[in-house]
């Protein structure tokens, strides 16, 4: 039950759930500081543009820790020591419109990925794709790619691979290019 006192008159209300009292509270709430900033003294705008440069301050302070935060987290996720990150390149001679690649890595799902296409024009242009960053063990492994898309005749197109690495202490960057040809050509492991 809340009770509401004005100055003319007093209104009781029934509350059936705690939302609805949060939102009377929030109202009462607001309607007293309201009544409260109308009593005090006028603020001057000198003292809003403080305000407001000290707000912005505070914006900026929260993006700086906010960078730092992540640039943390990302060496607590993925050291240097256990990294692994795939590369993808197309071939400039590249005949096929790639649809989908999946990375599999010791036989567990790595990652899945669906293109775009301002995506394959970029590929197609030379870019490089950032596919896969992760932490490995020490040791052999075993990176299987699946690479699905369309012919030039729009026949349907699809490509896997298998290659056996083994994983060092330190990053281990590793690229595959999608070239012309078939079975392991058209898909090539590159260590960096």
């Amino acid at each position: 039950m809340v009770v509401l006192l004005t100055k003319r008159k007093i209104a009781v209300f029934r509350v059936s759930d705690m939302t609805t009292m949060m939102r009377i509270t929030a109202l009462v709430m607001m309607f007293s500081a309201v009544a409260g900033a109308q009593a005090g003294e006028a603020v001057s705008r000198e003292q809003i543009k403080g305000l407001d440069e000290q707000v912005q301050d505070i914006k900026s302070d929260v993006l700086a820790i906010s960078t730092e935060l992540m640039q943390l987290e990302e060496k607590l996720i993925h050291p240097s020591g256990t990294q692994v990150s795939l590369f993808l390149a197309v071939a400039k001679d590249h005949k096929v419109r790639l649809d989908a690649v999946d990375v599999r890595i010791d036989g567990v799902d790595a990652t899945h990925h669906l293109y775009t296409h301002k995506e394959l024009e970029a590929l197609q242009s030379g870019g490089v794709q950032r596919l896969y960053t992760g932490n490995l063990r020490s040791g052999e492994h075993v990176l299987e790619v699946t690479l699905t898309g369309k012919t030039a005749g729009n026949a349907a197109w699809r490509e896997s691979a298998t290659w056996r690495f083994t994983k060092e202490e330190g990053p281990r960057l590793v690229e595959l290019t999608l070239a012309d040809g078939a079975g392991s050509d058209a898909i090539r492991f590159k260590a960096l």
